[in-house]
């Protein structure tokens, strides 16, 4: 009973839903952005590299869960600071034109990726904490399920449609 009525599992599936969003949106749907502006297959294959830091967020975990931000606690301050990042690499990334320079876009994907997997990082720890001992099973589903409906509005179907709709830069 106590599992249905925690505002914790609400918080835990919009943190699922912000942990997956930004993992398509650098990956799938760039790859689509890409080739709608007509970019040859051996450039969009190369920004496979942007989601590098989804494979390496290991090494810096340590330090996100060592350092503590001067507000909001250790959990709390570094999402607020992460989620801040995010954002504002997403718009940067909305702002680039793929037909006239990949620097940029490059630079953008890496970094969106960088604080998307460091989310991930403090996310994780979060949920462990905030969660009692028989919620944790409760807790990593709905974390999953936020995490699929992320994945979904940040390519398998929404993205795509919208850039039917508006531009690939409204659509990010």
């Amino acid at each position: 009973k106590k599992l249905f009525t925690s505002g914790r599992l609400l918080v835990i599936l919009l943190l699922g839903i912000s942990s997956g969003l930004p993992y398509l949106l650098v990956g799938g749907t760039l790859k689509l952005w890409l080739k709608n502006k007509g970019l040859d297959i051996a450039v969009i294959g190369f920004f496979a590299f942007v989601r590098l830091p989804y494979t390496f967020k290991f090494m810096w975990a340590p330090f996100l869960d060592r350092w503590v931000p001067p507000f909001l606690g250790r959990r709390r301050g570094w999402l607020v600071l992460i989620q801040g990042a995010l954002v504002l690499s997403l718009v940067g990334l909305s702002q680039t034109q793929p037909e006239l320079s990949l620097w940029p876009v490059a630079l953008f994907a890496l970094l969106t990726s960088f604080f998307s997997a460091s989310q991930d990082i403090v996310i994780d720890a979060y949920r462990r904490e905030v969660l009692e001992e028989e919620e944790l099973g409760m807790g990593s589903a709905t974390a999953v399920l936020g995490y699929r409906l992320g994945l979904i509005l940040g390519g398998a179907s929404l993205a795509p449609f919208l850039s039917d709709l508006m531009s690939w830069n409204h659509v990010y």
